[in-house]
């Protein structure tokens, strides 16, 4: 050997020696090391391709262009024979499966050979790598195939009915419809829905679970083999059909806004009990189902499995949070407030559930759609609070309530509040953003006790949102009663007409919940009212009555002697005014039966008694023939009143 040639094998043995030496303290250092860097995991996958490749090339250096391609025609063959058949890979048993797994898997490495050997065009390889393409993408169709067709052979039957927090029947078909001030059958319709929070999330099998690891396996070698986004659609896919299925089992139709602003409120009102129960199963039971099915099949790969579950549910949530939009904007009818009640409550209880399951960027469009929903119907209560206010202040009547009974304003509203209060958690917080700054303190007469303070005040003894919304619908309503008594020409009767409806508010208000937000204060306030009307009654109806039983003007002009002339007027005149009371306060109505007691034995002591005394005293004057009454009978009448029933005195059958 020259002394030229050993100069030019000096630096390729320095460089052998450098490469060696660098190997060695690659291989030193990873000894020393438990936890790589994603830097140095990258650098180390970068050099164990490059030299995947050397070692590619350095093989196929001494393998001849024919032996290739018959490896390839091999490959192809094995693949090829299940084309013609029309029967699923997977239902003609594990070992044809197998091989036909082996013969992919074998492509796969294939292609990845003659791809490190960076091939031209000019290469003679370069047409066998196409060749090799063909026959991988025919094999990936295929697997894309036989991956649907899992999916949906396999699917499980979803059965709702099961479900441990199922609506009661009634709860689903209910239609009533819209209600009115005017109607008698309201306090039946204001029954609020249950949506209490289940203890926990179930889980079921979306598909049968001996089929997931086939199709894990398919997914998995679809991945290596790059086809990655057409699993993912294909999967998608499916489950989104699965998904649409669902809904309809549910019976949940995919209405547009426009569909549900012209809806009939009976059949709104059945729709919205369904979307509240419908969506405790979905988050509860479907959503955590698929997440986990979706997990069971792309977990190996990462968090592409979140994708999935994401692109598979996304348009189902939408469709339910859609009708959620459209109930939000719709018109603020106050009887539609317990129904947007219970919506806002079940989202705003499912709503960690939803966060959990749509985690990071993924999920993020559909999370940020739930929280504006849930803001929208909050914003929806307040604005259908605000005109149930207005309702009552603007509702006018023409005609007078019969009798002075009670007004159907009255029970409307303080039925629909004694209902309101199962919402006193929620409404507490969404009224208090109206509030906001306002620092109302509880007056003396309106204080609750200690066993009260809860319901109505804050820590810092702050009036509650709610009472003070409360207090206010009251006052309105007491000034729009105030406002109806006018309609009737008879004093008597308007005084009758407000007692009966302000008993009412009281007795309503003595229910435990309303109790506990009014108070005792509030109560013995408004009995202080009615009280004072029934007063007020005697006073309008018997004063002028009893004022002709009085000594003043009975008296022979003259002299201290009684004219027996004016005391016969005197009489004739107590009975034509007690017989024309008697005809008309007997179509009055008291509808409370111990109130109409109390009027009744409260007129009954001040005519009676004032009768009894006025004929014993003037016995001797007064002969048989006048007294048409005696105070018995006088008695007895007078348990007449009230009552609703036309009578008259000329018929009845005491005389």
């Amino acid at each position: 050997m020259s002394m030229g040639d050993c100069k030019s094998m000096r630096p390729e043995m320095e460089g052998e020696d450098d490469l060696i030496a660098a190997a060695r303290n690659i291989a030193r250092a990873l000894g020393s090391k438990k936890n790589l860097t994603d830097g140095e995991r990258e650098i180390l996958a970068n050099l164990g391709t490059q030299l995947s490749t050397m070692i590619s090339l350095s093989e196929k250096k001494g393998e001849k262009s024919g032996d290739i391609e018959d490896r390839l025609n091999s490959i192809q063959e094995r693949v090829m024979s299940w084309e013609a058949d029309q029967s699923m890979i997977w239902n003609s048993g594990p070992n044809e499966s197998l091989e036909y797994v082996k013969a992919v898997e074998e492509a796969r490495r294939f292609v990845e050979r003659l791809e490190g050997l960076r091939l031209n065009k000019d290469d003679q390889e370069y047409e066998v790598l196409q060749k090799a393409y063909d026959v991988l993408q025919t094999a990936m169709a295929r697997l894309e195939e036989e991956f649907k067709y899992m999916l949906v052979q396999n699917r499980q039957p979803f059965e709702p009915e099961h479900m441990s927090f199922r609506s009661s029947e009634e709860d689903i078909v209910d239609g009533s419809s819209i209600i009115s001030f005017g109607d008698d059958s309201f306090e039946d319709s204001l029954q609020r829905d249950s949506v209490s929070r289940a203890s926990e999330e179930v889980v079921i099998d979306l598909v049968h679970p001996d089929v997931v690891p086939e199709l894990r396996g398919i997914a998995n070698l679809m991945f290596n083999c790059h086809y990655d986004q057409e699993c993912i659609q294909a999967y998608t896919s499916i489950r989104r059909d699965a998904l649409d299925e669902c809904l309809s089992i549910l019976e949940v139709q995919r209405l547009s806004i426009e569909d549900v602003l012209k809806m009939e409120w009976g059949c709104l009102n059945s729709k919205i009990r369904r979307w509240v129960w419908v969506m405790k199963i979905f988050v509860r039971v479907y959503l955590p189902s698929e997440r986990w099915l979706s997990d069971q099949i792309f977990g190996e790969l990462g968090p592409v499995y979140l994708d999935c579950f994401v692109e598979a549910s996304k348009p189902s949530m939408l469709q339910l949070m859609n009708f959620g939009e459209a109930m939000s904007i719709g018109p603020h009818q106050p009887e539609k407030l317990f129904r947007i009640l219970d919506m806002y409550e079940v989202l705003a209880d499912l709503l960690p559930d939803i966060d959990g399951l749509y985690v990071d960027g993924a999920g993020s469009s559909v999370r940020i759609e739930c929280h504006e929903v849930l803001m929208r119907l909050g914003d929806s209560v307040k604005a259908t609070f605000s005109e149930f206010e207005n309702a009552i202040a603007s509702n006018a009547s023409t005609n007078p309530v019969a009798g002075g009974g009670i007004h159907p304003l009255t029970r409307y509203v303080m039925n629909y509040l004694r209902t309101l209060t199962d919402y006193s958690e929620t409404l507490n917080v969404l009224l208090d953003d109206c509030d906001e700054g306002d620092s109302i303190s509880l007056s003396p007469d309106t204080s609750p006790t200690t066993e009260e303070e809860n319901k109505s005040t804050d820590t810092s003894g702050r009036i509650s949102p709610m009472l003070r919304h409360y207090q206010s619908l009251v006052s309105t309503l007491e000034c729009n009663l105030d406002d109806k008594s006018k309609l009737y020409k008879d004093a008597s009767l308007q005084h009758i007409f407000l007692m009966n409806n302000l008993h009412y508010m009281a007795q309503k208000v003595k229910g435990d919940e309303l109790r506990l937000l009014f108070g005792d204060g509030w109560i013995r306030k408004c009995n202080g009212k009615f009280q004072q009307h029934a007063m007020n009654y005697q006073r309008a109806s018997w004063s002028s009555v009893l004022s002709l039983l009085k000594e003043e003007g009975i008296q022979n002009p003259g002299s201290n002697s009684i004219s027996k002339t004016l005391l016969k007027e005197r009489l004739r005149s107590f009975y034509l005014a007690f017989e024309e009371i008697y005809k008309s306060q007997t179509t009055w109505l008291i509808p409370d039966p111990q109130l109409r007691e109390d009027v009744q034995i409260s007129t009954s002591l001040n005519v009676v008694q004032a009768y009894r005394t006025f004929v014993g005293r003037h016995s001797n004057d007064i002969s048989d023939k006048l007294i048409k009454y005696s105070a018995d009978d006088l008695q007895n009448y007078l348990l007449d009143l009230f009552e609703g029933s036309s009578k008259s005195l000329q018929n009845s059958s005491r005389r």
